[in-house]
């Protein structure tokens, strides 16, 4: 909504640099926002809708048959959420070891630590979809 309501972007002016600043106001508040209504980490939604979708394919690396993965991911979601009040959102790693491992170093930062690195992730995820609508 704020790239849009900034625009038009000036020609010759880079969007993704432009979508970057506007990130770089988001505070706490907009991050709970923006995590509402996210699935947790390896519960991929139903669903037809177009974010749906997106989401089940950018939690493909969850390999939802490893039953214990899929287990230490929904501890690690629990305690993730009683501790920080949010949905754990991550950018950081590949497959679903590497989630599960970036959940687990990210359960010990601080409050504020954990606010940065989660906008941090928030911003880069934007960026990424940004691109990919951008480049459809």
């Amino acid at each position: 909504e704020a790239l849009v309501a900034d625009g038009p972007i000036p020609a010759g002016e880079d969007v993704f640099s432009t979508a970057l600043a506007l990130t770089q106001r988001w505070d706490e508040t907009a991050l709970t926002q923006a995590l509402s209504a996210h699935p947790r980490i390896g519960e991929k939604p139903a669903g037809s809708q177009a974010e749906a979708a997106l989401s089940r394919q950018e939690q493909g690396a969850v390999n939802d048959r490893d039953a214990a993965l899929t287990q230490a991911l929904r501890e690690g979601n629990a305690r993730y959420e009683a501790r920080f009040g949010r949905v754990f959102l991550s950018r950081e790693g590949r497959s679903g070891e590497e989630i599960l491992q970036a959940l687990n170093a990210r359960l010990e930062n601080n409050d504020t630590q954990e606010v940065l690195t989660a906008l941090e992730q928030l911003r880069e995820i934007t960026l990424l979809r940004l691109e990919g609508v951008i480049s459809e």
